[in-house]
């Protein structure tokens, strides 16, 4: 089981991006997938999960409205798009799984971070 997440970079305060997720070894679609960050420094904190089947998603409260999470089956992948950027947001973003249905997801399996950058 491998995960992989990409599409960070430096971005503007106000700006967009939008992250992926891709997996080895197994098809995304059959579990919960979640995204989680790292400020430098700081605890790792979890910002969205979507389960399995009917794709309920969840977000921290913190960022709703700003984040969204989706899933493209013809892909495999799980993407995470981030509008309206803000310094704070700057961390390392990880996909996630515990191989489970969710609605809650974890970090039991997970791969490399991706950078995100926000700064003028």
């Amino acid at each position: 089981v491998q995960l992989q997440a990409s599409g960070g970079g430096l971005v503007q305060p106000g700006g967009s991006l939008r992250l992926s997720c891709a997996a080895s070894g197994f098809t995304l679609d059959e579990y919960a997938i979640g995204w989680f960050r790292q400020p430098s420094g700081k605890a790792r904190e979890w910002i969205s999960c979507i389960s399995k089947g009917d794709g309920t998603t969840n977000y921290v409260d913190s960022l709703k409205g700003r984040f969204i999470i989706s899933r493209d089956s013809a892909k495999n992948t799980v993407s995470l798009q981030m509008d309206n950027l803000r310094p704070e947001d700057t961390a390392v973003y990880y996909c996630a799984t515990d191989l489970n249905y969710g609605p809650t997801c974890g970090m039991t399996y997970r791969g490399k971070g991706t950078q995100v950058t926000v700064s003028s």
